[in-house]
């Protein structure tokens, strides 16, 4: 009992923690993102950030619409797949389709607002706590493998590492989240071109509401850049520099 004490009051010192903004902390993880973004070997390891927010979005607001959520899937593909079941009405099957490509965007302007407050390290654990909600709903090996990394690397980073380092990560995760949430969009509308590219989000969406596939993505579009743009300036803006 001393050793979980001792644990959530070092965890609660550090979230209620602040730490001045500074370019180097935010604009480095940004370009360290842009490459990551532009490259396609690395888009393709980081992206699975973005999918988890992704599918973890799927299922909180199936949840809150009271619907049961069996489980959540990740592929090796970076692709993944929310099941749930309960009311079979469009509008709430429609409302927990919608939910996955706006969240990264959504999590990242919230979690950007912190950072401009000083907030760095209530992000990290934010983001641990984030990823402990999804590891419980996983079902595949593929999945947890992921999880797992993913929760030791950052909850190490959050107990562990320097401050330079820590507060670093939470900037570039959050760069990544708000980047990444645009590029999977842009993502989706080249796979909706192929053949066999209609399963996704867009065109479920479609079949529910008799609006055009196109005109989601166009939503989702609007809906991330504007995260996007909002969480750069509520970066960026205490920094000086916008």
């Amino acid at each position: 009992m001393g050793f979980l004490a001792d644990f959530w009051s070092a965890v609660w010192g550090d979230v209620t923690s602040r730490v001045s903004p500074s370019p180097v902390a935010a604009l480095v993880p940004l370009a360290v993102v842009f490459v990551a973004l532009a490259v396609p070997t690395l888009w393709h390891a980081v992206r699975h950030a973005v999918t988890i927010v992704h599918e973890a979005g799927h299922a909180l607001v199936a949840v809150l619409l009271g619907r049961r959520v069996s489980g959540i899937r990740l592929h090796s593909d970076t692709s993944g797949l929310t099941t749930h079941a309960g009311d079979t009405r469009r509008l709430p099957l429609a409302l927990v389709a919608f939910a996955g490509y706006p969240a990264a965007g959504v999590l990242g302007l919230g979690a950007a607002f912190a950072l401009g407050d000083g907030w760095a390290y209530g992000v990290l654990w934010a983001f641990v706590a984030v990823l402990l909600l999804v590891l419980v709903q996983i079902r595949n090996v593929y999945g947890f493998v992921v999880m797992v990394v993913a929760l030791g690397a950052l909850g190490w980073v959050a107990w562990a590492a320097p401050l330079a380092w820590a507060v670093g990560v939470a900037y570039g995760l959050v760069w990544l989240l708000l980047l990444g949430a645009v590029r999977a969009v842009v993502e989706l509308s080249r796979t909706r071109r192929r053949p066999g590219g209609g399963g996704s989000d867009a065109d479920n969406l479609a079949r529910l509401t008799r609006v055009p596939a196109g005109a989601w993505v166009g939503l989702f579009w609007l809906v991330t850049v504007a995260c996007a743009v909002a969480g750069a300036w509520l970066i960026v803006g205490p920094l000086g520099l916008g």
